[in-house]
């Protein structure tokens, strides 16, 4: 039997390997160029978002120091308000120190939301969420009735505050916005605030109202 010699690959036979391996490396740099553009996009518009609303934040602060309000803001526009401020020890209602605050603070508080541009045009919700220290109620009550009883402390606190602030005189153009936009929420002693890795009761004692703002898709 004679054996045919082997015949040699030529250029015409490798034509469609070669253009396969060109064809996935180009797809292999689109994909890579397209993540990249995508990652930088939205780490770009966090950054944006991030700056926007610490000015926004900033405003905020400056409008209530303009008329003599004292609150703690952060750079992320979170007010937290000292249960001091608002109710007697283990009330739910408001003290008249309480509701005086409340009453310069609210109008001041929602209208500046209203009035500042990034806010008006990106705000979804406003939280209103209490607070309480993880001190326990006297008797005899499990870890877990101990926690659900300071989240019910907590929600009606929340509670009171949204409900005296809406029925304040703000600008009530807002009204029917703010009412969609309004959430009351209880927190228990779920996130206390600690000094020195101790929690301090009465910094830990609060109410924080949240503003949450659209995602990218949502908005308008």
């Amino acid at each position: 039997m004679r054996i045919r010699p082997h015949k040699e690959d030529t250029g015409e036979n490798n034509i469609f390997w070669v253009t396969m391996t060109d064809l996935m490396t180009a797809l292999v740099l689109v994909f890579i160029v397209l993540f990249f553009y995508t990652y930088m996009t939205s780490y770009y518009e966090k950054i944006q978002g991030k700056l926007e609303q610490t000015k926004a934040a900033q405003a905020l602060e400056e409008t209530l120091k303009e008329q003599n309000i004292d609150a703690n803001i952060d750079a992320a526009g979170v007010v937290k308000i000292s249960d001091l401020e608002l109710f007697d020890v283990n009330s739910y209602e408001l003290s008249e120190k309480g509701k005086q605050y409340l009453a310069k603070f609210s109008p001041a508080y929602l209208d500046s939301i209203f009035s500042n541009e990034y806010l008006n045009k990106n705000i979804e919700k406003i939280i209103i969420q209490g607070h309480t220290d993880s001190q326990t109620f006297r008797g005899e009550y499990s870890e877990d009735e101990q926690y659900m009883k300071n989240m019910e402390l907590s929600l009606k606190r929340a509670y009171e505050v949204a409900n005296y602030m809406t029925n304040t005189p703000y600008n009530k153009e807002n009204g029917n916005r703010l009412r969609k936009m309004i959430i009351v929420e209880g927190a228990s002693f779920s996130s206390p605030v600690l000094v020195n890795g101790k929690e301090d009761y009465a910094k830990s004692r609060r109410v924080e109202l949240k503003v949450v703002m659209k995602q990218d898709g949502k908005k308008d």
